[in-house]
């Protein structure tokens, strides 16, 4: 079946060419829309994705908002109170300031002052997201870290210990971190005491506190007693606070429309070019396949024969869409785009492969299935 399935194919190497050029197209397009949103939905988490949170953990942020990019300041004293609940271990004020770097060399930056008491930095960065330097040096006056990839966008070199200002203020680079980014932001981690130093910001305002918990099962009840005990404040899962963030970042821009849209054109156009030029492929064969039919082929065996070809096609095809998905993200990984081919996503675009390609070409096994052997004599 096989072999018999490729001397159709090779017996009209234009209509191959254009099907399988058409598998290339539609899932190289839908890899590289789906890597970039998964990218884009990992930056705008970054702030939890480079935390030092356990599943003991919960946030504490200011009611109204539901995005952990834009937190509100909240009073600091909650800090201490959030402690006398049961179920609390222990708390962590943590502060999201704003401020604009200066170089040497005359560039600026606007970046996020994100600080955590030392030595824990509750708030990150995590050790595998550190590319030179130790957390330990973000707990000394006047450091900060720096991303690895903003060097790039902020068109100036980046390392351990360069003087910067942040604000008018003397500091230096400590720490530098890779693949710890902001989305439409840049991230400096550093000391809580020096990010109120440079974001100005007074002792009495932290942005969100970071409650670890004694027991796993008690989260669920801690959660609602911050929630009945603070009206102004709004106790959450760290994980759900993180999907939150994205779902109204997709929504309010628009984001996930467009991704999706282009998505599903990609899909519909591969299925309807694949299955109208089997389509055309079986009629230009049609003498052939009546012929089967008349020696004796069933219609289940020839049809089997249009499937297998659909499935070689979209072996054939999906090779290459990888090859040029590989390729494609190693060219951007310099930029600092961490596209994700993991083998679930790779098994995620096979079988899509399979269901555009297979699916296409029920087109000819429909026209081929009515066909009378006597009618191509």
């Amino acid at each position: 079946m096989i072999g018999l399935a490729f001397k159709f194919i090779r017996y009209d190497t234009s209509k191959s060419v254009g099907i399988i050029t058409a598998i290339v197209i539609s899932i190289f397009l839908i890899g590289q829309q789906i890597g970039l949103l998964s990218f884009l939905m990992g930056l705008m988490g970054n702030l939890v994705g480079n935390s030092k949170v356990t599943p003991l953990d919960i946030w504490v942020i200011e009611r109204q908002t539901v995005n952990v990019n834009t937190l509100n300041k909240i009073d600091s004293r909650v800090v201490q109170e959030l402690r006398s609940i049961p179920g609390v271990q222990q708390t962590y004020p943590v502060l999201i300031a704003s401020g604009e770097a200066s170089f040497l060399d005359g560039k600026t930056a606007g970046v996020s002052l994100v600080g955590s008491n030392a030595p824990d930095f509750i708030i990150g960065p995590v050790e595998d997201r550190i590319h030179e330097g130790k957390s330990e040096n973000l707990m000394q006056p006047e450091a900060v870290s720096a991303e690895f990839f903003n060097a790039s966008s902020w068109k100036t070199s980046l390392y351990l210990n360069k003087p910067i200002e942040i604000n008018g203020k003397s500091a230096r680079i400590a720490l530098i971190t890779k693949n710890a980014q902001a989305f439409g932001g840049n991230f400096m981690y550093t000391s809580l005491e020096n990010a109120r130093f440079y974001g100005n910001v007074g002792p009495d305002k932290v942005s969100l506190i970071s409650v670890r918990l004694t027991d796993m099962n008690k989260k669920q009840q801690v959660i609602d007693q911050i929630n009945a005990t603070y009206p102004n404040l709004r106790a959450w899962d760290v994980e759900k606070l993180k999907q939150s963030t994205v779902k109204e970042i997709l929504i309010s821009s628009n984001m996930g429309m467009s991704f999706g849209t282009l998505v599903v054109f990609a899909m519909i156009s591969g299925f309807f070019i694949i299955g109208l030029t089997l389509y055309s492929a079986a009629l230009d064969r049609i003498k052939d396949y009546g012929t089967l039919k008349a020696i004796g082929a069933t219609n289940g065996y020839v049809n089997r024969l249009l499937v297998t070809q659909a499935f070689l096609y979209a072996l054939i095809g999906f090779a290459i869409a990888m090859f040029l998905l590989f390729g494609f993200k190693q060219g951007v990984k310099s930029s600092g785009l961490a596209i994700d081919m993991s083998l679930p996503f790779i098994l995620f675009l096979l079988s899509l492969t399979l269901i555009i390609s297979v699916g296409g070409s029920l087109f000819a096994v429909r026209k081929i299935s009515k066909l009378e052997p006597a009618s191509v004599f």
